[in-house]
């Protein structure tokens, strides 16, 4: 089932937030977490900058990584998480492996 247009802005403003407070708790000492206007940004000078924003005529989130490039996901109403539209990736898990594994510290954003 797709989304409405409130359902969207409430579901994605909710996954940018928990994204935002779990990084910055657990990574905040190592890279700069920021969530303005929609937008979330993790910044670090060697790493570059991840931006993560909500893109309301698809109903989806869109992420640029300095790792992986960009990408697009579409909510998934059973799983409650965003798929990729390339592929079986999740956002969460995307974001997760890519922060962990440059930050040597494990990150959950499930």
């Amino acid at each position: 089932m797709e989304l409405d247009q409130t359902a969207f802005e409430t579901i994605a403003e909710r996954t940018l937030e928990r994204f935002m407070d779990t990084i910055d708790e657990v990574l905040g000492d190592r890279l700069d977490v920021d969530f303005e206007s929609g937008i979330l940004t993790i910044e670090d000078r060697s790493l570059g900058q991840y931006v993560i924003n909500k893109h309301a005529p698809n109903r989806q989130i869109w992420m640029s990584s300095p790792l992986s490039g960009a990408s697009h996901f579409d909510h998934d109403a059973e799983t409650g998480d965003w798929v990729s539209t390339r592929g079986a990736d999740t956002l969460s898990g995307l974001l997760a492996d890519e922060l962990s594994t440059y930050t040597g510290t494990e990150l959950n954003l499930e």
